[in-house]
């Protein structure tokens, strides 16, 4: 695949929903091709137990996911100028993807992929919001990036 970028950041509003399942589904259809992490606009959720159940089902591990938001990455030294590609699954973060990347040649996407947490009463219901946002993340990586 021509252009693949070598390193991706996802984000969303508290990197404990979309952001992970992101770059969790990332890891898990293009292995090492890619230095692929996730942060947040804010850093006050533990991640969230039906992200971590919907992308089980698919093999993949989040249950040692630790939300981070931007301040911390850059208080960490990280540069996110470095990072060829920042996909922003909310408006939220791509507001901020795009104030901090401003003097650096970064491609900021936005795709918006909706927020499951306030969707359905019951367990059930709520796992079907959660598998709908995970299957449209997966759905558009394969699009941007071709199939694994």
């Amino acid at each position: 695949m021509p252009n693949f970028p070598q390193a991706v950041l996802f984000c969303c509003d508290h990197n404990a929903v979309r952001s992970p399942m992101a770059e969790g589904l990332m890891k898990k259809l293009y292995g090492q091709r890619a230095y692929v992490q996730s942060a947040g606009v804010k850093n006050d959720l533990e991640i969230d137990g039906f992200s971590i159940a919907v992308c089980a089902e698919l093999g993949i591990e989040l249950s040692r996911h630790r939300s981070r938001s931007f301040d911390e990455m850059i208080r960490d030294g990280e540069d996110l100028g470095a990072y060829d590609l920042i996909i922003a699954l909310s408006p939220a973060s791509q507001r901020q993807a795009l104030e901090l990347t401003k003097t650096s040649h970064v491609e900021v996407l936005y795709w918006p992929i909706f927020d499951p947490t306030a969707i359905g009463a019951g367990r059930e219901e709520k796992l079907a919001a959660y598998r709908q946002a995970r299957d449209e993340i997966k759905a558009r990586l394969v699009e941007r990036f071709g199939a694994a």
